[in-house]
């Protein structure tokens, strides 16, 4: 297949698209902005092959999406991670949110809609069900979202909703759960507790340490996300992705002092608006009708993270050439 990939030199997306580029044609947009280091999602591609086309746009600039299905396309499938991502930064910019998340959703499906693509993948995410009862179900009515980011991806579903009845586009929004591994974005709370413990820093926990949430690791987060490319169900569906098993914070800590080999010193701060108290995903419907089966325990994904960290610490990545990025020019 012609598979476009959004946001496929981020975490996620870069090892999704190395799944992906022996057995299809892989074109990747990402808008390298400085979220975190661009540099990081450079050094994220090294891996591609040379087969793989890699050009920065935003999403939010529907001239520049028409100008990638005009000279890349057409396309067999999108499979759309690009995103603002983050609760408490779309608190501060949501806006910024709404502008990436919704109307670059919007631009890439009306360019799917006239270009004739007929396959369209969504990443969501688990902060769509809110304070809705655990553990959460795809089939739950969704009433309230407590963040920016979590109204921008519910709405991002909604209008895949729409495309996939108005033009028969078959779309599948999956519900990510709290994904963790190698290449993890800085900001993420493993990431960012790595760094700190392993320099003797305190490490920020807000709330009293019994928040809960349902870690997947980027290995399985991919096996389900190439499980949905076939799917031929209805021609609109929604599935969990997570590891159907919630951890605390204060476990997760622990968890992760046997995965490093050092201590944690816990900086004790108030819980945070907008955050969740709890994800718990429901795996039933994926494993069922996708073929979806996470392997990956939380001990042994930390492990296999840990070893990563330490690696990408200790031997910095020699200075990258500049990413040869192909050029969109307009279509007369």
């Amino acid at each position: 297949m012609k598979i476009l990939v959004t946001g496929g030199a981020g975490f996620i997306g870069s090892h999704l698209v190395e799944a992906l580029q022996n057995d299809h044609q892989v074109v990747v947009t990402d808008d390298f902005n400085d979220f975190y280091p661009p540099v990081l999602k450079e050094q994220n591609t090294i891996g591609f092959s040379t087969k793989v086309r890699k050009v920065a746009i935003d999403i939010a600039d529907a001239d520049a999406v028409d100008r990638i299905f005009d000279s890349h396309g057409p396309f067999d499938l999108i499979i759309h991670l690009a995103a603002r991502a983050g609760v408490r930064p779309s608190i501060q910019h949501p806006a910024l949110y709404v502008r990436t998340n919704v109307e670059g959703t919007l631009n890439l499906l009306e360019a799917a809609r006239k270009s004739g693509t007929r396959r369209f993948i969504f990443a969501s995410s688990s902060s769509v069900y809110g304070l809705a009862p655990l553990p959460f179900t795809e089939d739950m009515p969704l009433l309230q979202t407590i963040s920016p980011y979590a109204a921008t991806k519910l709405a991002g579903e909604q209008l895949c909703a729409n495309y996939a009845h108005l033009y028969g586009i078959r779309t599948v929004a999956l519900r990510f759960f709290t994904v963790y591994g190698p290449r993890q974005r800085p900001d993420l709370a493993i990431y960012k507790f790595a760094d700190l413990m392993l320099r003797g820093k305190p490490i920020p926990v807000f709330g009293d340490g019994t928040t809960r949430r349902d870690y997947t690791y980027v290995r399985d987060i991919v096996q389900g996300i190439t499980a949905a490319i076939s799917y031929e169900g209805p021609v609109f569906d929604i599935f969990n992705l997570g590891e159907n098993r919630t951890v605390t914070l204060s476990e997760l800590i622990s968890r992760m002092e046997s995965a490093l080999g050092v201590s944690a010193i816990i900086d004790r701060q108030p819980a945070q608006p907008g955050d969740l108290p709890a994800t718990w995903a429901d795996i039933t419907k994926a494993r069922s009708v996708l073929g979806y089966a996470p392997t990956t325990a939380l001990e042994d994904g930390l492990a296999e993270f840990a070893t990563w960290f330490r690696a990408h610490r200790a031997v910095p990545l020699p200075p990258l050439p500049p990413l040869r990025l192909q050029t969109v020019q307009s279509v007369a």
